[in-house]
């Protein structure tokens, strides 16, 4: 159960991570050198670019994705799969969302796409645990 929980944790610490390193270097900074904006920290990322940019869209996608992996697990042992199964698939979703949000801050824009699509396939596996 523990690889379960801290895969889950996992999850939902990805986002936060991603917006952390969008929001990086710009912490200290006066709002009018580019600094960090916290008054406005929506507007102030809309105005970011490279990788600032492509992390809070790892950010926005995270988030995207944690709902279908939380419900997938919750619905997995609810039906009946065993813990260390789901949290093995579990581990290796994680593994590949982090993968993705590598590809997505180096630029890789079709390793990244293949990347999300093997993490949406284990989470579908995840979701029909209970029935292999």
């Amino acid at each position: 159960m523990t690889m379960l929980l801290v895969s889950v944790l996992a999850a939902a610490l990805m986002p936060i991570v991603c917006a952390g390193i969008a929001k990086s270097g710009g912490f200290g900074k006066p709002r009018g050198e580019g600094g960090f904006d916290n008054h406005a920290p929506r507007e102030w990322l809309a105005r970011q670019g490279g990788y600032r940019a492509r992390a809070n869209a790892a950010q926005a996608n995270c988030f995207e994705a944690l709902p279908f992996f939380v419900g997938a697990v919750a619905i997995a042992l609810a039906l009946g799969a065993t813990a260390d199964r789901v949290g093995a698939l579990a581990l290796v979703w994680v593994g590949l969302r982090a993968a993705f949000v590598a590809c997505y801050l180096a630029d890789r824009a079709m390793l990244r796409s293949a990347v999300w699509a093997l993490a949406l396939a284990v989470n579908i596996a995840i979701l029909f645990a209970p029935r292999y």
